[in-house]
């Protein structure tokens, strides 16, 4: 039996206990994927003038699958997706590596780890998924091994290292991260076709077995009368926007931090980032700068103390 048409397939159920929240956004997205790494200034400043009003949803869609045909001359592949990269940040603004070591081989290690972490707190989700996309836009080393993955996110607040990695070895988590990966393969209609005033417009992609997925990153915003789709890459304000069409009032913006409070909140900011959640002289006095190959990652001295980019040692083995 189908769904009715404003309850898409792609929306997650609500246990009948729960209390449906006034809006549910659903982002379909990948730890590895430039444009979503991109999206994330957009997203850090929708989701606190949200101030968890809605509940936040990560689906992971699988940018590079397991069964996805290996690249004939891997350092041609390397260069020219660097090359993408560099086009990409044209746009974004975004931090990229100064070195890209290969493409990613598989999604699928650190969506399984970002999976895993959420059963330990949307904080320290957020944490683990932000390592993980680091490990490919600043340390040029994807998070694309079980090893890489867990490693890059060692450090990260109020996490238990062990636990991560039991669950995303679990069946459990693999099972879902299938779902997932199912759910973004049924994107709503209005995807399939999309005019809009953006470098990544984000119309559904075809998939190389022949499927259609959401471009990533896309949002899906949902209320119980009505949802919208917003795919690609947009501004803060078109996000805006569509909560205000689907639930007015919902969305009040707070005025952005203090430069040490936004570190302090953050923990890793990059320019596009601090300056649209920070306010004031910057970088406060203690903040770590880390250089990339575009504009610097700005960290907490605690974060610094553990990320990757300042930790001494070898990559884990793949």
């Amino acid at each position: 039996m189908r769904d009715a048409p404003d309850r898409p397939p792609s929306a997650a159920r609500v246990a009948p206990e729960e209390t449906p929240p006034l809006l549910e956004i659903v982002e379909y997205t990948d730890p590895l994927c430039p444009w979503a790494w991109g999206s994330e200034p957009a997203f850090r400043r929708l989701r606190a003038a949200l101030s968890g009003q809605a509940r936040w949803r990560r689906s992971y869609a699988i940018l590079f699958d397991d069964d996805d045909d290996p690249a004939p001359d891997p350092a041609a592949e390397t260069a020219w997706y660097a090359r993408h990269l560099a086009d990409i940040g044209t746009h974004t603004l975004a931090p990229r590596a100064h070195v890209l070591s290969r493409v990613a081989a598989s999604s699928w290690p650190s969506s399984l780890v970002a999976k895993a972490a959420e059963a330990q707190g949307p904080e320290v989700a957020d944490g683990v998924l932000r390592r993980l996309r680091e490990s490919v836009f600043v340390l040029g080393e994807p998070a694309d091994s079980p090893p890489l993955a867990l490693r890059c996110t060692q450090g990260v607040p109020g996490l238990d290292a062990g636990r991560l990695a039991r669950d995303a070895a679990s069946s459990r988590v693999r099972e879902q991260v299938l779902a997932d990966r199912a759910e973004a393969r049924r994107p709503v209609p209005e995807v399939l076709a999309v005019s809009a005033e953006s470098p990544h417009p984000g119309a559904a992609k075809e998939t190389p077995d022949g499927e259609l997925r959401y471009a990533l990153p896309t949002l899906l915003f949902r209320t119980p009368a009505a949802h919208r789709a917003v795919p690609g890459w947009r501004t803060f304000e078109t996000y805006a926007s569509t909560v205000d069409a689907l639930a007015p009032g919902l969305l009040r913006e707070t005025p952005p931090l203090d430069p040490a409070g936004a570190l302090e909140r953050y923990r890793s900011l990059t320019e596009p980032e601090r300056l649209v959640l920070a306010d004031g002289v910057w970088p406060p006095p203690d903040a770590v700068r880390v250089d990339t190959a575009q504009g610097p990652l700005w960290l907490h001295p605690d974060e610094a103390r553990q990320h990757p980019a300042l930790t001494p040692g070898t990559p884990a083995p793949r």
